[in-house]
Order: C-alpha cells, then sequence, then structure tokens
C-alpha cells in the first residue's frame, strides 16, 4: 500500500535486500541486539532503501508484522557535489547531506583540490562512503537512500550550478550544485555555469557542502520559499 515513512514508534529501523524474505546483516544484527537491547519478539522497521518498508519483530528470524508501505518519492530530486577534501571529512559530509535528505551525493576531483586519490583509493573509498550513507539512512530513518557517486571530474556535470560568492540566490531551478575546494573553481570549471551563493560569509568546503544540501532540500520540501531578488550576499 502506498504511504508515508514510519513515525519512530514502531522500533528502531533496519535496512534489508528483500522485504519478501528479510534478513539482516552481522553487523546490523550485533547493533541492533548488543548496542539498542532489542531482544525476541520487540518491533523494528525494516527497509529496502528504494522507498519500501514494513513492520517486524526482532529475532533469529525476522518476522514480517504487517503490510509494506511504499512512500513516494519527492516531488524532484535534488544533489550536491563537492571537492575532496582532508581525512575524514568527505565520510562527515555524506553522512550530513543523507540525513538532510539529498537524493545524489557526488564527490568531486577538482583543478585546485588537495586531495587526490589513485584508482584504488577511489573505489575503496566508494565502498566507504555507501557505507556511511546506509548507516546514516538508518540513523536519520530514510525509506530512500542516496545514490553515492564515484569520484567524477567537474567539467564531466554539463547541468550543474556552481556555488560561489556573489551568486545568484537558489531557485527551484537548480536541483545540482557543486560546491569547490578552499582554493575556489578555475575559470575553466566555471565556464558559463549559474553561479549560487551559499550565504553572506565564507564557508570551510564541507560546511558549504552541507548548506548546500540544506538549502536545496528546504527548497524542495516547501519549507523555504523562494526569494524575489537573484543576487545573493558573497559566499563560498
Amino acid at each position: 500500500m502506498t504511504g508515508v515513512p514510519p513515525d519512530g514508534q514502531g522500533g528502531p529501523p533496519a535496512y534489508v535486500e528483500d522485504l519478501d524474505k528479510p534478513a539482516l546483516t552481522d553487523e546490523d544484527r550485533h547493533h541492533l541486539a548488543r548496542v539498542l537491547r532489542l531482544r525476541d519478539g520487540d518491533s523494528l522497521t525494516v527497509g529496502d532503501g528504494l522507498g519500501r518498508w514494513c513492520p517486524a519483530r526482532f529475532g533469529s528470524n525476522l518476522r514480517i508484522a504487517g503490510e509494506v508501505v511504499a512512500v513516494p518519492p519527492p516531488s524532484r530530486t535534488v544533489a550536491v557535489g563537492f571537492a575532496l577534501i582532508k581525512g575524514g571529512r568527505p565520510e562527515l559530509v555524506v553522512q550530513k547531506l543523507t540525513e538532510l535528505g539529498v537524493d545524489h551525493i557526488l564527490p568531486l576531483a577538482t583543478e585546485r583540490s588537495v586531495v587526490r586519490w589513485n584508482e584504488a583509493k577511489i573505489a575503496s573509498q566508494h565502498e566507504r562512503m555507501i557505507r556511511v550513507a546506509r548507516e546514516a539512512g538508518m540513523q536519520s530513518r530514510r525509506v530512500r537512500l542516496p545514490e553515492v557517486f564515484p569520484v567524477a571530474p567537474v567539467v564531466s556535470l554539463v547541468d550543474a550550478a556552481m556555488a560561489q560568492p556573489g551568486g545568484e540566490v537558489l531557485d527551484a531551478d537548480v536541483e545540482l550544485l557543486l560546491v569547490g575546494p578552499e582554493g575556489g573553481w578555475t575559470p575553466e570549471e566555471l565556464q558559463e555555469r549559474r553561479r549560487i551563493s551559499l550565504g553572506s560569509t565564507i564557508l570551510r568546503a564541507e560546511t558549504a557542502a552541507i548548506v548546500a544540501g540544506v538549502l536545496l532540500t528546504a527548497l524542495r520540501d516547501g519549507r523555504m520559499a523562494e526569494a524575489d531578488g537573484k543576487r545573493g550576499d558573497p559566499a563560498r
């Protein structure tokens, strides 16, 4: 049946590959049993990460305890691309963008990025970021997980707007917003793309990516009205 996301009253959430034959991963089972202290017969909700969920009962085998609910997708999808940053900060960005409800997350290779990953690092970090998104999706009770893309060059994303000081105010025409490194974009990367302001201050790269997610999802979900003006305050 069609419905809404779980309200949190039916126990903690977990993801499974198949709602017809739900099975927890060893890691999720350990977390539910050892950290959240679920016991045999306790309630939880299980979802496929694609918009479908149902109530269940915990135990050695999960037991479905109600109908499968299909949650309609959002009216439109939004995406944030962010330049690679040092340390564990890419994972932080993926975590927060997932919690905010961003639909597509794109790590970017830019001309002025300090971080350079080889092919093996790109593959391993992509897997890691997918796991981070999954964990954040469970924490934030998302029924539809974001798509996390492998690292891509900025020039390959032709329909994107760019976060840039002095740019325009964000509007609903922008569905993909790219946030550059702390060294900024090169003229070749900016080209003739739309330039969007994120506010009146200069932000760290990871903060700017999170702000982009806040603005995009708030505008999509009707929590923020479109501005009348087209010019924004200078910001990253």
